[in-house]
């Protein structure tokens, strides 16, 4: 044990590479869709939902569990820019569904602040959504419960007069419990029968495209 982390534990998603996707052969492209391939298992859900996340840092510990579902995975870092806000509610404003916005950010003044700010604005760019709201983690219960590690309260942050106690970072809440709380909504949501359906449809178009591939060959 010489106490070195791998680098596959960090990720910088401040910084990235740019260029088209290209392959080897029309073949292996085909290949590579028919792998990739998947249906839209909400258009023939009732509801729409989206997982909004205040800490870019976690977005790789949630990702894996809102990829599984095919659910948007909303990454706000600290207060969101009026265009970003504008783009997800005309989006949510385009689907034209009954909207679920869950909401994970840290328990402090501006962690408190900051989902008020977006579902306002969220509700103010799509006037005529149906949107539901709810602030999942960090909360009062899940400190206590879960036994959550705190901090001091930053007094220079202007809102903490409206704030009482210590701060608890959303990142303390242990990964596995967060994909955990991450599911559990999301599966709130589903329809189980009308996911069948459509898994059974997209392993069929799966295979329709792996034949085409195989024509190729």
């Amino acid at each position: 044990m010489n106490n070195e982390l791998p680098f596959d534990w960090f990720a910088d998603n401040t910084r990235w590479q740019r260029k088209p996707r290209s392959y080897s052969s029309l073949e292996r492209g085909v290949e590579i869709f028919a792998e990739a391939y998947r249906r839209d298992i909400w258009i023939n859900q009732e509801n729409y939902v989206e997982i909004w996340l205040e800490k870019d840092a976690l977005a790789g510990v949630v990702y894996e569990i809102t990829a599984e579902f095919d659910v948007p995975l909303m990454v706000s870092r600290g207060y969101s820019s009026l265009s970003y806000l504008y783009g997800a509610a005309m989006q949510i404003d385009f689907i034209d569904k009954p909207t679920f916005i869950y909401y994970f950010g840290d328990y402090d003044p501006s962690g408190r602040d900051i989902p008020r700010d977006i579902e306002t604005k969220l509700r103010t760019f799509a006037p005529d959504a149906e949107i539901h709201f709810e602030i999942v983690g960090v909360t009062p219960e899940q400190i206590e419960t879960l036994n959550l590690q705190t901090r001091p309260t930053k007094k220079t942050d202007t809102r903490c007069k409206n704030f009482e106690g210590e701060s608890v970072e959303v990142d303390a809440i242990p990964p596995k419990i967060l994909r955990s709380m991450v599911k559990e909504v999301i599966e709130k949501q589903i329809d189980q029968y009308q996911l069948y359906k459509s898994k059974l449809v997209e392993k069929e178009e799966q295979e329709l495209v792996k034949n085409v591939a195989r024509s190729f060959q």
